[in-house]
C-alpha cells in the first residue's frame, strides 16, 4: 500500500513538472525569455502613460499654431512637434529681456546674448530628447569615418521629455515643457556661474518664477520666463536678497539648405566659424574656417550678372529701439544705411535699411527679443559702450539676426574725447555742450562702426596706418579720406591736426577698405558651385590691392606691430604722439575754463582730467610699441617679400629717447597744481607712477625682451636686448650719472624700476601662450636659460656701482636716503646671503 501511494506521488509531480517545463519550452520557442517578459510588462505600463490626444490638449487649451504648435492649458504649456521637423537643426539663442540695474557690473543689458547653441529634438522611445549639437567636428555622412565622428562626439541631452500624446493624425507628439522653462536649466539661464558666485546665487525660487509668454511663429518659438533668484549679494536692492531678471529664449529653424560658405583669408578681416572636416582628403583633421556673412542674392541675377545694381532678395533689415530719444534717432538711421555704399560696389543696391520699430497698433507681437528682427537696442544705462554682435548658423556663418547695443552714457565718453583730442585745433569742441549735429555725427559714425561687427568685420587696426602724419593737417584730404582707410579701426578723432589748420574733418567715416571688404565677403560669384571654386578670384583680388596700405588689413591682437595699434593714427607713432602731446598741452592748460569755470564746480573738471592722463597714457602706448616691434604683413607664398619684419634699430633708439622726454622725464604739465588741488587731497604723485609704471613694466616684458633677443638670431645689427637696457638705464638713472638731486616723481620711478628689475630676476615668465589660437601676442620661452636674467644682473651690478659714488656727490639728503635704500635692495637680491 505504502509502494502504491509513493508511486502515486510520484506521478502527480512528474505531470506537474512536464506542464511547467511544457509552459517554459513554449515561451523558449516563442523567443520570449523571463527578461524580455518584465519588458514587455513595462511598455505596457508605460503605453498607459500615452493619453488620448483630447485628454492632453482639452478643450481649455488656447492654441498658437506656427513651427510647433503650442498649446496653453491653464499653467501647462505643450508642444505639438511634427514628426517631419525631428532632428532638424535649430538655433537656440538666449537673451536678457528685462534686467535689474548693475548686473554684471554695466556690460549685461535688455538684449544681452547669454547663449547661443544649435539643437535637435530627437525620439527615443516613449521620449523625446532636446539634444545640442556641435559642428565644430564634421564628415560627409557618406563616408566611414562620419560614424567614428559621431560615436566620439555624442551630442549632450539638453532635457528629457516624456511624451504624453499623439496627435490625432500621429503626424506629431505632444509633450509638456513647462519644467523646461521654469525650472533653473543653466544652459539657458541668464546667470553664468560667474555671476552666480559674485551675487552669491543660492537657488532659484520656483513661488516667484513663471513662464510670460510662449509664441509660435511660422519659422521660430519665442519664450519669455520671469525668474528670481535667492542672493545673498544681489547688485542692487540688496535687502531683498533676491535677483530678478525677464529670459527670452528664441529657436528658429535653420535653413535646411544651408548658405554655400566662402572660405575665410586671413588677409581679409572677418569674424568667421571653423570646423574640422575628418572626411577630408587631407592627411589629417582638415580645419576649414568660413566667414560670417549675411545671406545677399540679387533679385535679378542677369542684370547683377551685366554689373547692374540689384537689390537682394532679402535685405539686412534694422529696426530702432522704441526706446530710443527722438533727438538721435535720424543719427542712428544714418549710420545703419551708411553701409548701402559699401554694398553698392559689391553690386547690390538697398542692401541695408533702417526703420522705426512698427507700433502695438501695426503690429502688436513685435518684440526686439524675437529672432527674425534685428534691433538697435538703445539702453538706459551709465556704461560707456556700444557693442555689435551677431548669432550666425555654425554650418555656413550664416548671420541670421544682430542685435546692436547703445549705452546711453556713451555719449559723455564722445563728448569728452572729442574736446581733450581736438580741443587745441577745434574751437566748437572747448566746451562741455558739444553742439548737436557734431555730437549726432560722432554717434552716426560709431553706430556704423557697431553695424559692420554685426555684418561680420572685426576691428581693422592697420587702417589708420594708412595715411602720413602729415596728411592729417591737410584739410582738403582729411575732408576726402577722413582719419583711416577703414570705420572698423579704433581711430575716433584726428588728434594730429595743430592750431590754425583749415577746414580739418575730425571725426571718422568710411573709407577704401570698408568698400574693398565688403565686396570681397558678399559679391554673389554664381558660377563657383563649392567654397573651394572661389578661392582664385578672391585671391585675385587680395593680391590685386596688396602693395596698398589702404587695403590691408591689421589684427587687432597684434600687440607687438606698430601698424596695428588701437587709437593710433598716421604712419609715424612718434612724429604723430609728438603732435598730439602738444596740443594736450594746450587743453591741459586750458581745462579749469572749460569745465569749473563754466560749471561753477569741480565735477567735469575732474572727471576729464582723469580722462586727460588716459589720453596722454595712449599716446605714450603707441611709441612704446615700437621698441622690440615687428611688422606683420600677412601674406601668402606666391606674394613677395616676408610676412614678419623687425622695426629698424635707428626707429628703436629715437622711440627709447623719445620716451625717455615724454614719459619718464617729469610731466610737470600733468602735475598743475591748479587741478589737482581742486579735485583731490591727496594722491598727486600716485597718479603720475601709475602711468610711468605700466609703460616701465611693459618695456621691461619677458615678451618684448625676448622679442629683442630674438631679432639678434636675424641679424646682428638689430637692436638688442642689452641695447635697450642699457639705453633705458642711463636714461632713468641720468641724475646719477650728472650729480643731480632727484624729485619724487622720478624716486617713485627709480624705484619701481628696480621692483621691475627684481621681478624679472626671479619670475620664470608667461607660462603659455595668451589670446586664440592665430592670434597669439605673448612670446613665451625658457628665461632661465636665455639671457634674461645674465642681462638683468649686468644691469643692475653696473648700476649699483653708479650709486655707490652718486651717495656721496652733492646731493640732498632725501636723495642719498634714496640711493641708499636702492643699494640695499639690489644687495638683497642679487647677495641675498
Amino acid at each position: 500500500m505504502k509502494r502504491i501511494l509513493a508511486l502515486c506521488l510520484l506521478c502527480v509531480f512528474c505531470v506537474t513538472s512536464t506542464t511547467h517545463a511544457q509552459k517554459r519550452n513554449k515561451r523558449k520557442k516563442k523567443g520570449v525569455p523571463e527578461k524580455v517578459e518584465k519588458t514587455e510588462n513595462k511598455e505596457k505600463k508605460d503605453k498607459k502613460d500615452i493619453k488620448d490626444y483630447k485628454d492632453v490638449v482639452t478643450k481649455e487649451a488656447v492654441t498658437d499654431s506656427g513651427l510647433f504648435q503650442v498649446h496653453r492649458v491653464k499653467k501647462t504649456y505643450l508642444y505639438e512637434i511634427p514628426f517631419n521637423v525631428l532632428e532638424k537643426d535649430m538655433l537656440w539663442v538666449s537673451r536678457i529681456a528685462q534686467i535689474p540695474s548693475g548686473l554684471g557690473g554695466g556690460f549685461f543689458n535688455a538684449g544681452t546674448k547669454t547663449n547661443e547653441q544649435v539643437v535637435h529634438w530627437q525620439r527615443f522611445q516613449n521620449k523625446i530628447l532636446l539634444k545640442v549639437k556641435s559642428y565644430r567636428n564634421v564628415a560627409d555622412s557618406t563616408k566611414a569615418i562620419s560614424n567614428s565622428v559621431r560615436v566620439n562626439n555624442y551630442e549632450p541631452t539638453l532635457y528629457a521629455f516624456d511624451i504624453k500624446a499623439f496627435n490625432e493624425d500621429s503626424t506629431a507628439v505632444v509633450v509638456d515643457v513647462t519644467k523646461l522653462f521654469s525650472t533653473d536649466v543653466k544652459a539657458i539661464s541668464g546667470l553664468p556661474s560667474f555671476l552666480r558666485k559674485q551675487y552669491k546665487v543660492k537657488r532659484l525660487d520656483a513661488s516667484r518664477s513663471f513662464i510670460n509668454s510662449v509664441k509660435s511663429y511660422p519659422l521660430n518659438i519665442e519664450v519669455k520666463q520671469d525668474f528670481t533668484y535667492d542672493a545673498s549679494e544681489p547688485p542692487t536692492a540688496r535687502s531683498t536678497e533676491s535677483i530678478s531678471l525677464q529670459m527670452n529664449q528664441s529657436m528658429i529653424l535653420l535653413p535646411e539648405e544651408p548658405m554655400q560658405p566662402r572660405i575665410s583669408d586671413p588677409r581679409v578681416g572677418f569674424f568667421t566659424v571653423s570646423q574640422y572636416d575628418y572626411g577630408s582628403d587631407a592627411l589629417k583633421a582638415d580645419e576649414k574656417t568660413y566667414i560670417e556673412r549675411w545671406r545677399l542674392e540679387p533679385k535679378d541675377p542677369e542684370a547683377y550678372a551685366r554689373g547692374e545694381l540689384v537689390e537682394p532678395v532679402k535685405p539686412i533689415v534694422y529696426y530702432l529701439d522704441p526706446g530710443t530719444p527722438e533727438n538721435l534717432q535720424k543719427y542712428i538711421k544714418q549710420g545703419i544705411e551708411d553701409w548701402q555704399k559699401p554694398f553698392e560696389t559689391a553690386g547690390f543696391k538697398n542692401a541695408i535699411i533702417a526703420k522705426d520699430a512698427p507700433s502695438p497698433e501695426e503690429d502688436p507681437e513685435f518684440s526686439p527679443e524675437d529672432i527674425r528682427y534685428s534691433v538697435v537696442r538703445y539702453v538706459a544705462s551709465t556704461t560707456r559702450n556700444a557693442v555689435g554682435p551677431s548669432v550666425s548658423d555654425p554650418r555656413s556663418g550664416e548671420i541670421i539676426e544682430s542685435d546692436i547695443i547703445w549705452y546711453h552714457n556713451h555719449l559723455r565718453s564722445y563728448r569728452n574725447r572729442y574736446l581733450l583730442e581736438t580741443g587745441a585745433a577745434n574751437p566748437s569742441a572747448r566746451t562741455l555742450n558739444t553742439p548737436d549735429e557734431e555730437i549726432g555725427e560722432m554717434m552716426r559714425m560709431v553706430i556704423a562702426h557697431e553695424v559692420g561687427h554685426a555684418l561680420g568685420f572685426p576691428h581693422n587696426m592697420a587702417a589708420s596706418y594708412a595715411y602720413d602724419v602729415e596728411s592729417y593737417r591737410d584739410g582738403a584730404f582729411t575732408q576726402e579720406n577722413g582719419i583711416a582707410a577703414s570705420l572698423m579701426d579704433y581711430a575716433r578723432y584726428n588728434y594730429i591736426a595743430q592750431p590754425g589748420d583749415q577746414n580739418i574733418r575730425f571725426v571718422r567715416q568710411m573709407g577704401p577698405y570698408d568698400h574693398y571688404a565688403v565686396n570681397w565677403g558678399y559679391r554673389w560669384l554664381p558660377n563657383a558651385k563649392t567654397p573651394e571654386a572661389e578661392l582664385a578670384t578672391l585671391n585675385k583680388w587680395i593680391v590685386e590691392k596688396a602693395d596698398n596700405p589702404v587695403y590691408k588689413y591689421g589684427r587687432q591682437s597684434s600687440r607687438f606691430d606698430p601698424q596695428s595699434q588701437t587709437e593710433g593714427i598716421g604712419n609715424d607713432p612718434i612724429k604723430a604722439s609728438t603732435y598730439g602731446l602738444k596740443n594736450l598741452r594746450y587743453v591741459a592748460q586750458n581745462l579749469p575754463a572749460w569745465t569749473s569755470d563754466q560749471t561753477n564746480n569741480y565735477q567735469d573738471l575732474e572727471e576729464l582730467y582723469g580722462e586727460l592722463l588716459g589720453v596722454y597714457s595712449r599716446y605714450v602706448g603707441h611709441v612704446v610699441t615700437n621698441i622690440g616691434g615687428v611688422y606683420e604683413n600677412l601674406k601668402n607664398p606666391d606674394q613677395s617679400g616676408v610676412v614678419y619684419t623687425h622695426l629698424d634699430k635707428n626707429a628703436q633708439q629715437e622711440s627709447m629717447q623719445w620716451l625717455q622726454e615724454n614719459l619718464f622725464k617729469t610731466q610737470d604739465w600733468l602735475a598743475d597744481a591748479s587741478i589737482l588741488q581742486n579735485i583731490d587731497h591727496a594722491g598727486y604723485f600716485e597718479r603720475m607712477r601709475r602711468v610711468q609704471s605700466r609703460y616701465l613694466n611693459g618695456l621691461l616684458s619677458f615678451d618684448r625682451i625676448g622679442r629683442l633677443i630674438d631679432a639678434e638670431t636675424i641679424n646682428q645689427e638689430y637692436y638688442s636686448a642689452y641695447e635697450m637696457l642699457s639705453q633705458l638705464r642711463k636714461g632713468l638713472w641720468s641724475e646719477a650719472s650728472r650729480g643731480q638731486s632727484v624729485d619724487i616723481y622720478r624716486r617713485n620711478l627709480q624705484k619701481s624700476y628696480v621692483d621691475r628689475m627684481q621681478f624679472l630676476m626671479t619670475d620664470d615668465g608667461p607660462p603659455r601662450r595668451r589670446g586664440r589660437p592665430g592670434f597669439e601676442s605673448t612670446f613665451v620661452y625658457d628665461t632661465n636659460t636665455s639671457d634674461i636674467k645674465s642681462l638683468v644682473r649686468g644691469e643692475l651690478t653696473t648700476l649699483r656701482s653708479i650709486l655707490r659714488n652718486a651717495k656721496n656727490g652733492n646731493v640732498n639728503r632725501i636723495t642719498k636716503y634714496h640711493y641708499q635704500d636702492v643699494i640695499a635692495r639690489i644687495d638683497a637680491l642679487l647677495d641675498p646671503k
